[in-house]
């Protein structure tokens, strides 16, 4: 597998996933970190794309890794391996960069289980993405 930035160019391909998911719906590439490049992407030896992730970073030692798609038709044996090996590039990365706190918020049962098996706190209690989208 390749972990690599994400580029302009993979926002399509994004865009395309999204639309994919029942109960999913894009972001704006405004809405995203660095216009939509943000955050890192797996794919295969081969080039296919796997799954992708954004990171917001902060002036605190906080990061929020948000808004982790996965390709639909990818069903693979190594697509669990993938989502792993995504979570965990994006906390090297933020390490590396010394943050010292990542945070995300979600639904997905099996991103979820996913956290909890890579060491993340998960408060059971349920939560609400709250947005505004202001005037301008």
């Amino acid at each position: 597998m390749n972990i690599r930035q994400l580029q302009e160019s993979d926002y399509e391909t994004l865009i395309l996933w999204w639309e994919q998911w029942p109960e999913w719906q894009a972001p704006a590439r405004d809405f995203l970190p660095d216009n939509g490049t943000g955050g890192l992407i797996v794919e295969t030896k081969d080039g296919t794309p796997i799954v992708a992730g954004f990171l917001y970073m902060t002036n605190s030692k906080a990061v929020l890794l948000e808004w982790i798609i996965s390709n639909p038709e990818y069903r693979e044996d190594d697509r669990d391996a993938a989502i792993t090996a995504l979570i965990m590039g994006c906390e090297n990365l933020v390490a590396s960069v010394g943050k010292k706190y990542m945070f995300t918020i979600g639904r997905n049962k099996h991103l979820i289980k996913k956290h909890k098996e890579l060491g993340w706190h998960v408060d059971e209690k349920p939560s609400y993405e709250i947005i505004k989208k202001l005037k301008n």
